[in-house]
């Protein structure tokens, strides 16, 4: 006996939106052979009903009226792909409060309201699914959130923007400065007219507050993630890297120690030194990767297409279908419960470093430096000089890797070197994983 499908309401029909139709109409029997579930898109709402569209829609689906796509009661789940936090949020909460599971790929929304809206689907009994709001296609929020449900992880380290990776990569492979690789990202696609969300780090920092409520269960928001960008990495840091083993990579990392009374957790976005014998380091081009840390299953990673219309529509797919399955059982899946924690500031944080400093070439400035930095706790893993190229011959180079130490540590280090009159200025600061 066939069952009713399910119907869906689509809000936005941009890149993923329009790929999602696309694979809807395409692959629909295929699904529902697969599945034994029927899925038919009942609405879609825009902003404008003349914009040219990447898909051809059915008469009749196309409407501007969000609010009575949420509110049909014949329409069964809805799929949010509009973006930003308004009016996402209220509709969303809107088709909880109308007993409708909800599928997103918003990540600005569940990095700054995901608490609030993870308790509303609980209340109503619903799904609220978004697999696709970190790394694109690649499956990682189902597997941190039920294959790995019972495992104590510890860390999670991630490529999750897919254009700052191809920026380094192409200043790593080709030699190109920040700015040649920015542009030729831009001419691709791969980059917004305006790279500053990506390029400042921004993006990533949603997406490691998202990983940090889902693979340690506490409260996270965006504003909470430590933030770094790519724009102050250089040709001469990129050769430095190479030269000493790594490789530099922009990273969301997330750790969480929970042996005390309340957990501790600390979320970072930044460039980094990552050592070329790392999984990560060999992740390039505009690829995403997640490298998952934890007590019994030790490390594991999960690499793919990290952003694009159709992988992210492949992602937003599956859990359409999750939530027609559990629709369809009367059995909503797990809902998300988070717990307070306390997040460390970057200054409590401990990570290894590399330092370059321009300093006058004479005898006795190598013991100055080691000695501000024997002060405050920073310990040298590995230094070497260079003879710097300016035409006077007054300056040399001196290139530090150092052991984990704090970042306070690091940073009172640094004011002190500055005051030293035999440094002539700092360079590069760039924390380092994996050596």
């Amino acid at each position: 006996m066939e069952t009713a499908p399910v119907r869906v309401g689509l809000l936005g029909c941009g890149h993923v939106g329009a790929q999602l139709a696309r694979l809807l109409d395409v692959d629909g029997r295929r699904i529902t052979e697969r599945t034994g579930l029927a899925v038919e898109l009942a609405a879609v709402a825009v902003r404008s009903l003349t914009r040219e569209r990447e898909v051809d829609l059915a008469p009749g689906l196309l409407t501007t009226d969000t609010r009575a796509v949420v509110g049909d009661p014949s329409i069964d789940v809805i799929v949010e792909v509009m973006g930003g936090i308004e009016p996402a949020r209220t509709l969303i909460l809107d088709a909880f409060k109308c007993g409708k599971a909800v599928v997103t790929a918003n990540k600005e929304l569940l990095a700054n309201c995901g608490s609030e809206l993870f308790e509303a689907a609980a209340v109503a009994g619903v799904d609220l699914l978004f697999e696709a709001s970190v790394g694109g296609g690649i499956p990682l929020i189902r597997p941190l959130r039920e294959s790995l449900a019972g495992e104590r992880i510890t860390r999670v380290t991630g490529i999750v923007n897919g254009t700052t990776n191809y920026i380094l990569s192409r200043m790593t492979e080709a030699g190109a400065s920040y700015h040649e690789a920015l542009a030729e990202a831009q001419s691709l696609g791969y980059a917004e007219r305006d790279p500053t969300a990506d390029v400042e780090g921004f993006d990533a920092a949603a997406k490691a507050a998202i990983l940090a409520n889902v693979a340690f269960g506490v409260r996270m928001v965006a504003g909470d993630v430590y933030r770094e960008g790519i724009d102050a990495i250089t040709p001469a840091d990129i050769i430095a890297a190479g030269r000493l083993g790594y490789v530099i990579k922009l990273l969301a990392l997330v750790e969480q120690d929970d042996s005390g009374p309340v957990p501790t957790v600390a979320a970072r976005v930044h460039p980094a030194m990552v050592a070329r014998t790392h999984p990560l380091a060999s992740v390039r081009d505009s690829f995403n990767a997640v490298f998952v840390e934890g007590d019994a299953v030790g490390e594991l990673m999960l690499l793919g297409r990290g952003a694009g219309g159709l992988p992210t529509a492949s992602a937003v797919l599956g859990d359409l279908l999750d939530a027609a399955y559990n629709l369809r059982s009367g059995r909503p899946g797990r809902t998300l419960t988070l717990r307070q924690a306390i997040v460390l500031p970057i200054d409590d944080v401990r990570s290894a470093y590399y330092l370059t400093l321009s300093v006058a070439d004479r005898p006795g400035v190598l013991h100055s430096v080691a000695g501000v930095l024997g002060r405050h706790r920073v310990s040298i893993r590995s230094m070497e000089q260079d003879a710097d190229d300016e035409p006077d011959g007054g300056d040399a180079r001196l290139v530090f890797v150092t052991h984990p130490a704090l970042e306070r540590d690091v940073q009172a280090c640094l004011h002190e070197l500055r005051q030293l009159d035999v440094v002539e200025s700092i360079g590069g600061l760039i924390r380092v994983v994996g050596q």
